[in-house]
Order: structure tokens, then C-alpha cells, then sequence
């Protein structure tokens, strides 16, 4: 008998019906709904759709971390050292990115011998990033740079992520380190 029961229960599954499911609880089944854009008599100002409350912000966009998403302290002074934690692996991404980015105008080495500056096609040479100027420019002030952009060189903060931004920070940091190293500076086992 139960196995009788077992198979007439298994028999039913997937079989189509034109009746409609049964609930027992219809509470959510029969709701007034508005589309997008449709009138809605129940609010004063007519709208269906709801205007976000003053003050919403995005998950993910709280930008309480002004050092970060900045570049600059609590007191609107360029940070001076990028508040990330500088690794092989930061610098690696800054490379990538900067070879996309950055590399056209400012060069492979940063020496602001890019293919668009010297391909006499009417730039304002960009700066090298070896110069004592730029050397002694805090990590937020680059970082700044790119995020808005300075002079004739656009703003990258829309194509580049903030993280992406300070690794190409880093990466500047590493050229600029590579370009101006003594002989003391490496190791006597690599020299």
C-alpha cells in the first residue's frame, strides 16, 4: 500500500494544469501596483515612483575616508604617503595601469617622452615625473592629479578606480626611485 501511495505521489510531479495553485494565504497575491513613471493618487505630489531621501548614499560610496578616496587629511592638506599598503602586488597593478593610462603622454619610464609628445602632435610636453618638483610632491597631490587632471591633462577619476589610482601612485613612487638609484642602493649579491 505505501509503495502504491509512493508512486501515485512521484506520477503527479511535473504534470501541466490549466487550474490555478491554491493559497492559503493571499495576502501578497492581489496588490495594487504602479509601473515606473505611472500616477499614483495616493502621494500629494502624484508620483508612483519615490524620490530617494535626502542624504542617501549609494552601498559602497561613503566616502568618510578622506585620505582615500581624496587624497587629502582632515584638514584639506595633501596626504603624504599613500594610504595603502605599498607590495609587489600593488605596484604590479600600477604598472599595468599606468602603461594603459598614463605611459602615451608621460613615457615608460616617466620621463615625459610619451608617443603623443613626441610624435609632434601639438601637446604641451607633460612633465617628467623626475624632475626635483615632482619628486618632492606629496602622494596625494599626484593622486589629485589624476583623479581632476591639471593644466591640459584630463581628469581619470571617472575611468579609474580609486585603488587603481593610488597603485598608479605607487608606480610613479617606484620609476621615479628606479631612475634616481645609486649603485649603493642594490644589493651586492645583484650588482
Amino acid at each position: 500500500m505505501v509503495l502504491l501511495l509512493g508512486v501515485s505521489l512521484v506520477g503527479c510531479q511535473g504534470m501541466l494544469s490549466e487550474k490555478p495553485p491554491i493559497h492559503f494565504n493571499q495576502n501578497m497575491d492581489f496588490q495594487e501596483r504602479f509601473d515606473a513613471q505611472e500616477a499614483n493618487a495616493f502621494f500629494e505630489d502624484g508620483r508612483a515612483m519615490r524620490p530617494p531621501v535626502n542624504g542617501t548614499i549609494a552601498r559602497g560610496f561613503l566616502k568618510e575616508d578622506t585620505a582615500m578616496w581624496a587624497g587629502r587629511d582632515a584638514s584639506g592638506a595633501f596626504v603624504q604617503d599613500n594610504p595603502m599598503t605599498v607590495d609587489l602586488a600593488l605596484i604590479e597593478r600600477g604598472r599595468e595601469r599606468y602603461e594603459i593610462f598614463c605611459s602615451v603622454c608621460h613615457g615608460l619610464a616617466g620621463d615625459g617622452q610619451g608617443i603623443i609628445m613626441t610624435g609632434n602632435y601639438g601637446y604641451v610636453p607633460a612633465p617628467t615625473y623626475h624632475s626635483d618638483m615632482v619628486r618632492s610632491q606629496p602622494d596625494g597631490q599626484i593622486y589629485d592629479a589624476l583623479t581632476w587632471g591639471v593644466r591640459n591633462m584630463p581628469g581619470y577619476g571617472s575611468q579609474i578606480p580609486v585603488e587603481d589610482r593610488w597603485a598608479i601612485v605607487a608606480y610613479i613612487r617606484a620609476l621615479q626611485r628606479s631612475q634616481a638609484a645609486a649603485p649603493s642602493d642594490v644589493p651586492e649579491s645583484e650588482r
